[in-house]
């Protein structure tokens, strides 16, 4: 329910502004999972929820869903420019 949204919202928020992150650039969507509300698209079962807003320095962003929460997230910049680093993760002996 939408009271309980925002309590959560509300902790969340206050959790990552202590660790660094601005809220604002945070998207909160409401979703159910086992009922699939609000993943791919908008659910009838919240109409309270109008959609959710960030504001970052590249510009606002704004949807309805998760999808397009996650879509909304920008890559982070590449240092192309610098020599290619790749994790290694085994190393195999053969012979």
């Amino acid at each position: 329910n939408e009271s309980r949204f925002e309590e959560i919202k509300k902790e969340v928020s206050s959790y990552i502004k202590k660790i660094g992150y601005n809220p604002a650039a945070v998207a909160f969507v409401p979703i159910s999972g086992w009922h699939g509300d609000n993943m791919l698209e908008p659910s009838t079962k919240m109409p309270w929820f109008k959609g959710w807003q960030v504001e970052r320095k590249e510009g606002k962003a704004e949807g309805k869903c998760l999808i397009e929460a996650l879509d909304a997230i920008l890559p982070p910049a590449r240092p192309t420019d610098k020599a290619l680093r790749l994790p290694l993760q085994d190393v195999y002996k053969i012979g």
